[in-house]
């Protein structure tokens, strides 16, 4: 038997329109109106064990990334760079009660893990957007770091993404839900990407463009690539698929944008996706470069999204 819901169709409308207004994240499952309890499984906690609204009501930017590791170092580089009282090493996680995410918190920023791939980020998405609407977090800005494989660019570019698309270079996210497929856009916020690149042009050696981002289902096969256990393809059809992806404005591959977009997309989020290429598809598949370098390149979305957050708050100027 369906739940019967314990408000109006009318209501939950009207909760919908005043939660726009007031800017607080919004979710779009009328069903949670009749849930005596909401417990985030994968985050551990839960909207009767935590007080949620005290602990994250003031949230103003989330920041997600694959790494539980690189998730932790950007919280402690915010920290600092934010200029919190506290040692940055006293960070704590959050979701310490559960292995599935990791989650930290420094002033208003939250930085939290989401593995790899669509299913894993779908879950934390599902579980982070009810925990800022439970929070009543209002205006929140939402933005994905991370790494890829570039498409005919330099290593350690950093690619602002203007359209999340898929393998087949189409700006949607298609699910199964119930044994039907259902298509949702992946729109990203055109002003939030041209604000990030402008702070991208003032750091120096930190070349920042916008281009779609494709994202696939496979790190082997579905990205074009020779080295994986099973290859199906030749080189000359990886390179030809390859330059149809760039002729499409595609200019890097990763495993999570579409669905990242869609469901912010879907909840009103104002979201972008930051990743920096850690190598150029057109002259292979393994990465070569060195770890000292990698890890420099992977510091340069962090460096970058600091400098928008520490914009927004009024810690720097724009130019």
């Amino acid at each position: 038997m369906a739940p019967i819901l314990t408000n109006s169709a009318e209501a939950i409308v009207s909760g919908q329109r005043d939660d726009l207004e007031n800017g607080i994240v919004r979710v779009k499952n009328p069903h949670l109106a009749s849930m005596t309890e909401d417990f985030l499984y994968h985050f551990d906690l839960g909207t009767k064990t935590h007080n949620l609204q005290a602990m994250f009501g003031d949230v103003k930017f989330v920041c997600v990334g694959g790494s539980a590791n690189r998730m932790k170092a950007f919280a402690q580089f915010i920290h600092m760079e934010l200029g919190l009282n506290g040692s940055d090493s006293n960070i704590m996680d959050i979701c310490a009660g559960t292995d599935r995410y990791n989650m930290y918190k420094a002033g208003p920023v939250l930085s939290i893990s989401h593995g790899m791939g669509v299913p894993s980020m779908s879950i934390m998405l599902h579980e982070l957007i009810k925990l800022l609407h439970h929070a009543k977090c209002c205006d929140v800005t939402i933005i994905r770091l991370g790494t890829s494989g570039g498409i005919g660019l330099e290593p350690g570019t950093v690619v602002i993404t203007g359209t999340a698309v898929d393998s087949f270079f189409q700006p949607q996210f298609e699910q199964v839900v119930l044994g039907k497929i259902i298509s949702r856009s992946t729109e990203l916020d055109k002003d939030l990407a041209q604000a990030l690149l402008n702070c991208g042009n003032e750091i120096a050696d930190c070349p920042t463009i916008i281009g779609n981002t494709m994202c696939t289902n496979d790190f082997y096969e579905g990205q074009g690539r020779l080295d994986g256990a099973l290859c199906s393809f030749s080189n000359e059809e990886k390179l030809e698929y390859l330059k149809k992806a760039y002729k499409a404005g595609v200019r890097n591959i990763e495993m999570e944008c579409t669905v990242f977009a869609a469901m912010c997309h879907s909840c009103d989020l104002k979201a972008a996706v930051v990743c920096v290429a850690l190598l150029n598809r057109f002259d292979g598949d393994q990465i070569t470069t060195p770890h000292e370098v990698l890890l420099e390149y992977q510091m340069r979305p962090q460096k970058l999204v600091s400098m928008f957050i520490k914009k927004q708050l009024g810690l720097l100027k724009y130019n």
